[in-house]
């Protein structure tokens, strides 16, 4: 799980969470409405509001992002953030605890977890 995590808010231009994106080296952003989790941005979702033509220093992430996204907890294992994650699409899951957002796993993160536990057996 990664815990530096790209913040936004629904009304910021796509534009911008794609260059806070750029600037952490991360693939999603979450969107907060105040302390509450209200959506994810990802890499896959700026790619679609450019190829739609809109202009994305005007378009709000609201447009774009996924509203209430699917999401763990720190006690969530490998294989059912895994599952989560394979089954329905994702690369990339909020970790909350207590409505709290704690963190994000990746698909890279997951992997890295695997590899780094076969390497120890």
């Amino acid at each position: 799980m990664t815990t530096r995590v790209v913040t936004t808010s629904p009304d910021d231009p796509v534009a911008d969470a794609a260059a806070a994106m750029v600037s952490q080296r991360t693939g999603s952003a979450l969107i907060m409405q105040g302390r509450l989790l209200a959506g994810i941005l990802t890499e896959r979702d700026v790619l679609r509001a450019a190829a739609s033509g809109t202009d994305l220093t005007n378009s709000p992430v609201s447009a774009w992002m996924t509203k209430d996204p699917e999401q763990a907890s720190p006690d969530t294992t490998v294989e059912d953030a895994l599952q989560i994650m394979l089954l329905n699409g994702f690369r990339h899951l909020p970790v909350l605890e207590a409505r709290e957002v704690r963190g994000v796993v990746s698909l890279r993160d997951l992997a890295a977890s695997r590899i780094t536990r076969h390497s120890a057996t």
